[in-house]
């Protein structure tokens, strides 16, 4: 991780501000507040990014932070912090709950309020809510706690926090995907773990992920613009890692698309038959934008053209060849 943020080389009467300003630009958008008598804030932040994952780290005076519900929604897309306090002690009010977090103690961050009470060190990682799959759904339950370190999935995430705080160069592209894959996986693991309801493991989150890309991308297969880049965005994942997730499935994203686009002509074609619209229209209707490139897709999945599974009514060409025999 790099320093992106040092109130050390501002001059004292600026450095309340610029830390208020920098803490906003890099964790979230926060109400920054300082305790009273309080005139400059001694902090430094550093920052680095691991594919869709932010990993930050704090040091800083006393400071109270809070995000509320409007603040959280005001967000470009759903995220979840997990904070890990290395030193110093801090006040949490969350989701109907409180508890003072203690140094090895981690907490999971949506709408709260927090009160550091001396000179801190946190570390944290930011991950798109989408990346935990179902557990998403659960992460309320967690939450306003703090979750001691020393067994269970915490004790798996304190190291991995700590080692990727000490992180100095950033990581190959491929490698930080992975690394944001574990990150996400576990997340969604001590979500289970802690909702005592437990899941298929550390991968049960790829999958979960996986399985929203799919409805996603059957949602908008009628879109002409559906592409694996606008899909990874919409998730708040990279590309890459998107691809990772269907590595071993027989399938790309972009087999997939043509694929479930085929399969809906097809339907259409073989529920209208000789009427209207068009074969091109139907392809058009579902994102097609080449008939020469609809054709060749549609042979491949089916074994024959639109207009002979048409004319089949709907049949696949060796179910066709079959009843003729008969």
């Amino acid at each position: 991780m790099r320093p992106v943020l040092m109130t050390a080389t501002v001059p004292e009467a600026d450095r309340n501000s610029v830390w208020e300003r920098g803490v906003r630009q890099w964790l979230a958008p926060l109400r920054v507040g300082f305790p009273p008598g309080s005139a400059s804030c001694h902090g430094t932040l550093w920052a680095g990014d691991l594919a869709y994952v932010r990993v930050l780290s704090v040091q800083a005076d006393p400071v109270r932070l809070g995000r509320t519900a409007s603040l959280t929604a005001s967000a470009p897309a759903a995220r979840l912090a997990l904070a890990l306090q290395v030193s110093g002690t801090a006040g949490l009010r969350q989701d109907g709950r409180g508890a003072v977090l203690q140094p090895g103690e981690l907490d999971l961050r949506r709408p709260f309020f927090l009160e550091q009470h001396r000179r801190f060190r946190m570390h944290l990682v930011r991950v798109p809510c989408a990346a935990l799959g179902a557990a998403q759904g659960r992460v309320e339950r967690v939450t306003g706690r703090a979750l001691r370190t020393d067994g269970g999935i915490a004790a798996l995430l304190e190291p991995l926090l700590l080692g990727l705080a000490q992180q100095d160069a950033p990581a190959p592209a491929r490698v930080a995907d992975r690394l944001a894959g574990n990150v996400a996986d576990l997340l969604a693991s001590l979500v289970d773990e802690q909702t005592r309801e437990p899941g298929a493991g550390p991968a049960d989150a790829r999958r979960q992920l996986s399985a929203l890309v799919r409805r996603y991308i059957d949602a908008h297969l009628r879109d002409p613009e559906l592409s694996p880049a606008g899909i990874a965005d919409a998730h708040g994942i990279s590309l890459r890692y998107l691809h990772l997730l269907f590595e071993g499935e027989e399938t790309t994203v972009r087999r997939l698309i043509r694929r479930r686009r085929v399969e809906e002509c097809a339907r259409e074609l073989a529920r209208r038959q000789g009427v209207v619209p068009t074969i091109s229209a139907v392809a058009r209707g579902w994102g097609f934008r080449n008939a020469t490139h609809f054709s060749r897709s549609f042979r491949e999945v089916f074994g024959m053209s639109p207009r002979e599974w048409r004319a089949a009514g709907g049949q696949p060409a060796a179910l066709v060849a079959r009843s003729t025999d008969a």
